[in-house]
């Protein structure tokens, strides 16, 4: 009988925690997991665009595996060294084994000049906006901008472009939180410049969230032929792989359009390299280098350069793990090194600690990329279990009495189904459906009301 701790929430710690109750070869497997948030569902509720509701609704999938008898909820549970966290150590004296499901919970940098600069963000804190996450830092972000730049042409670009080009209406059956909404009904920005550093044919999103640029009723997508044409493969797209042949097969269509005269442009701008952002106090253009195919699959600066006017620019060039104290670390590639999903300390496997997800293999795939990942490190554990099942925890409620005493009250199922309730209720108030409450005294209200 093992008592295993998944840390972490989202797709990847829900699919672990499901496959290790679900497995017959080890009898008699609880799982509590835990996450610092007093919510459950990772970027499934913090990181889907708001109108990918068909997305969103794998929440319902993620329940079903959270309300399994054998798994327990724990939010607002901090993990890591310090006076507010659950160290490794300590979790490996409360339980047989311990998974981290962490994710990659910062973006990468541009490193050039004026990054900084007032009206400069992370797409991640720009959708941590929107998205009501608790710790998303207050304020329009797009009031007093007309020319937003979006750096990165992969699915988060495309989805915040798509948000500045909707109107607010189009989002007002949506979750979004109230402010948000009402900081996009007054937004001004009339032009989205959405800039990759190498051409159409090597874009990153797919072309079903391409297309959805495309049919928005209140902007349209504009393409420079002269600019894409310098990708090799504009003329002739056949020889592409599927995705990146029909993304290019898209973006021909949309440069042969004369333009629709609607309120709101989007511009898809490709071989410009972000080289600074230009501003005294806050951003006002972003100056890009133009770049050309280098034939060997990257690019080439022609030091020829271009100002693009920007009162908001938001990066968009991936995510990257970050440290959690008391674990190991590699620094390049932004994971946990691991073997098998198995924690490397020195190079050797740590007993009873385990990774799934983006803290294991970076951030790559998709939602359903996190099954089969989870599958191989629980395979490794249960491979491990006769080993496991010699270690001597403290028992399960000594276990869940020191969460309790962790530095904050958990918030259990009951309290997690509290703020569904706390938010339906706020949509109704609102004439909307559900709307997310966006604050950390919000949410735990809520829970300690309904748990």
């Amino acid at each position: 009988m093992l008592r295993i701790a998944v840390v972490g929430s989202g797709p990847s710690g829900v699919y672990t925690a499901q496959a290790l109750v679900q497995q017959q070869d080890v009898p008699g497997v609880t799982v509590d997991v835990l996450d610092r948030l007093p919510c459950p569902y990772g970027l499934v509720r913090y990181g889907v665009a708001p109108d990918h509701e068909k997305i969103k609704s794998l929440q319902n999938n993620l329940r079903a595996a959270m309300e399994h008898p054998d798994i327990r909820f724990f939010g607002n549970v901090p993990v890591g060294d310090g006076p507010r966290g659950l160290a490794p150590r300590r979790l490996l004296e409360l339980y047989h084994a311990v998974v981290y499901c962490v994710g990659a919970a910062t973006d990468r940098r541009l490193g050039i000049p004026g990054e900084d600069l007032p009206g400069s963000f992370s797409a991640t804190e720009f959708v941590s906006w929107y998205s009501a996450h608790p710790d998303a830092a207050p304020g329009g972000f797009v009031l007093g901008a007309r020319s937003a730049v979006v750096i990165g042409v992969g699915n988060v670009a495309v989805d915040v472009a798509r948000v500045l080009g909707r109107g607010a209406g189009e989002l007002h059956h949506t979750d979004v939180p109230d402010a948000a909404l009402g900081a996009l009904a007054e937004s001004r920005v009339t032009d989205i410049h959405m800039v990759g550093r190498r051409g159409p044919s090597q874009a990153k999103f797919t072309t079903k969230e391409l297309r959805e640029l495309g049919a928005l009723p209140g902007a349209e997508t504009l393409v420079r032929a002269g600019e894409a044409a310098l990708d090799p493969a504009w003329a002739d797209p056949g020889g592409l792989p599927a995705a990146g042949r029909r993304n290019v097969e898209v973006l021909r269509d949309w440069a042969g359009r004369p333009p629709a005269g609607r309120p709101r442009r989007i511009h898809l701008r490709f071989f410009l390299r972000p080289v600074a952002l230009l501003g005294d106090g806050a951003v006002r253009a972003v100056r890009f280098e133009r770049t050309v195919p280098d034939g060997r699959g990257g690019i080439a600066g022609t030091g020829e350069f271009e100002d693009v006017e920007a009162q908001l620019v938001l990066r968009s060039v991936g995510y990257r793990g970050v440290p959690i104290a008391g674990l190991p670390f590699d620094g390049g590639l932004g994971t946990v090194p691991h073997a098998e999903g198995r924690v490397l300390r020195d190079g050797v496997p740590s007993p009873g600690e385990y990774l799934a997800g983006w803290i294991k293999r970076g951030p790559t795939g998709v939602i359903g990329t996190n099954r089969s990942c989870a599958k191989e490190t629980v395979a490794s554990l249960l491979a491990d279990a006769g080993a496991l099942a010699e270690r001597t925890p403290v028992t399960a409620e000594e276990a869940r009495a020191a969460l309790r005493a962790a530095g904050r009250r958990p918030v259990e199922w009951p309290g997690w189904l509290g703020i569904e309730a706390a938010e339906a209720a706020l949509g109704r108030r609102l004439g909307r459906g559900p709307v997310k409450i966006p604050d950390w005294a919000g949410l735990l209200s809520a829970a300690r009301s309904g748990g």
